[in-house]
C-alpha cells in the first residue's frame, strides 16, 4: 500500500435530498470529477435512491424514468404472481427478467479548490435517466477534458440495451448535451484518454460475460469521432493467479505522466479465491474475514503512443478498503472504488474522489511520485 497524506468521508446519503417523497436516498458514491477554469472542483455524484413504501400485499413496484427531456419518475406495477422472487434491491418475474427497486440519477457538487470541502450541492437531481436515455437509471460517470471539451461517460440501464454506456459533452461541465450509446450490452467502467493518440480518441471499457478463456481484462479501443470504436484489443494485466485476477474494471481517466499513461484501477478478491494467494500477498491484504468480497485498487503504466502496450503495473494492490465506512455495508463487501482523479493545486499530488462501501464518496491526497514508484 501507498501513503496517504490526507482524506475524508466526502458525501454521505444525509447530505442529499431526495427527488420525491416516495424515495430515500441509500448511496451517494463513484463520482466524476473536473477542475473548472476558477480552480474550484465540480464533482457528479451517482445518487441511489430506493422506494420507501415496498408493502403492497398484491403487488411490486419498480421506478422508471418516462419524461423526454425532464425529470419525470413513474412507478410500474407488477403482480406478485408473475414474481419468482424479491429480494431488497429487485425483483425476478419467472422468466428470470429482473426489475429494479431503486433508480439512481447524478447529482452536482462543487468543491473548493483544495478538493475537500463542499461549496454547493444541487437540490434537485442533475442529470439523470430519460425515457430514450437510461430510463431504468444512470450510474457510475466519468469525466474527461479534451482541450475545451468535457466528455462524460456513463452507464446507462435500459429495458431495451440491459447495461450499457453512453456520453455526453459539454463546454462548461455544467449543461449537457446527449450523445447516445457507445458501447452496448453488457459494458461498464469506460473511460475516456485525455488526448487523442495518433489521432484518434482513446479509451478502455470492461465487456462482461459468464464464459471465457483467459483472465479477467479490459479493452482498449480507439476511434475517429467518439461514436464509432473500432479495433478492441484485449489489456490483460494478471496472467497468473492474483489479487487481480477475478475481475478487474478501469477506474478514473488516466493521467499523462513523462514515463507513461498512469491508470487505477479495481480489482475484485471473492473469499474462495484468497487460499491461492502467496503469504506476503494475504498479510498485505489483511484477509481477517473470509466472508466478505474486496474490492481493491491497483496502478499500471500504458505506453504514451500504445495504450495496449503495458510498461509496468503495481505487484500488489496499493489502496486497500481500511476504513470503518468502506467496511461493512450490505450485500458483505468491502469497497473502495477510485472514478476521478484531480491533480492538486501545485501538481504534486493526486486528488483521489472514490466510491466507498458502496454507500458513501471519499476523497484521499496521495502522493503521484510513491504511485509511480510502486510499480514493477
Amino acid at each position: 500500500m501507498i501513503r496517504i497524506k490526507e482524506e475524508k468521508l466526502l458525501i454521505k446519503p444525509s447530505d442529499i435530498n431526495p427527488s420525491g417523497k416516495e424515495f430515500k436516498i441509500i448511496g451517494t458514491l463513484n463520482p466524476a470529477a473536473a477542475r473548472l477554469p476558477n480552480g474550484d472542483i465540480v464533482l457528479y455524484v451517482r445518487v441511489i435512491e430506493k422506494l420507501i413504501n415496498d408493502k403492497d400485499k398484491n403487488n411490486y413496484f419498480s421506478p422508471i424514468m418516462i419524461g423526454k427531456n425532464k425529470f419525470k419518475i413513474k412507478l410500474e406495477k407488477f403482480s406478485k404472481k408473475i414474481v419468482k422472487s424479491k429480494h431488497d434491491l429487485d425483483f425476478i418475474f419467472k422468466d428470470e427478467i429482473k426489475r429494479l427497486t431503486f433508480i439512481s440519477h447524478l447529482r452536482r457538487l462543487i468543491i473548493d479548490p483544495n478538493g475537500f470541502r463542499i461549496k454547493h450541492i444541487d437540490t434537485k437531481p442533475s442529470f439523470y435517466g430519460l425515457s430514450w436515455d437510461g430510463e431504468l437509471g444512470i450510474e457510475d460517470p466519468r469525466i474527461t477534458k479534451i482541450n475545451d471539451l468535457y466528455i462524460m461517460t456513463y452507464v446507462n440501464l435500459s429495458l431495451q440495451e440491459n447495461i450499457s454506456t453512453s456520453y455526453a459533452i459539454s463546454n462548461d461541465c455544467m449543461k449537457w448535451y446527449r450523445r447516445g450509446i457507445i458501447f452496448r450490452e453488457q459494458n461498464k467502467d469506460v473511460i475516456i484518454f485525455p488526448e487523442r493518440i495518433n489521432n484518434e480518441y482513446a479509451a478502455i471499457d470492461r465487456p462482461e460475460g459468464n464464459f471465457r478463456f483467459s483472465s479477467p481484462h479490459m479493452r482498449v479501443s480507439f476511434s475517429k469521432d467518439l461514436e464509432e470504436w473500432s479495433g478492441p484489443s484485449s489489456l490483460i494485466l494478471s496472467k497468473k493467479p492474483s489479487w487481480d485476477s477475478g475481475r478487474v474494471g478501469a477506474g478514473p481517466p488516466p493521467i499523462k505522466t513523462e514515463k507513461g499513461w498512469l491508470l487505477l484501477y479495481h480489482g475484485v478478491i471473492e473469499p474462495k479465491e484468497e487460499n491461492r494467494f502467496t503469504q506476503e500477498l494475504k498479510k498485505i491484504l489483511n484477509l481477517k474475514n473470509k466472508k466478505r468480497t474486496k474490492y481493491v485498487v491497483g496502478a499500471v503504466l500504458l505506453d504514451l503512443k500504445n495504450p495496449k502496450k503495458v510498461i509496468a503495473r503495481s505487484k500488489h494492490p496499493i489502496l486497500l478498503p481500511r476504513l470503518k465506512y468502506e467496511k461493512g455495508t450490505f450485500e458483505d463487501k468491502d469497497i473502495i472504488f477510485p472514478t476521478a482523479i484531480v491533480p492538486d493545486r501545485y501538481n504534486e499530488d493526486l486528488l483521489i474522489y472514490s466510491g466507498a462501501g458502496d454507500i458513501y464518496t471519499t476523497v484521499k491526497r496521495i502522493s503521484l511520485n510513491e504511485i509511480l514508484n510502486a510499480l514493477d
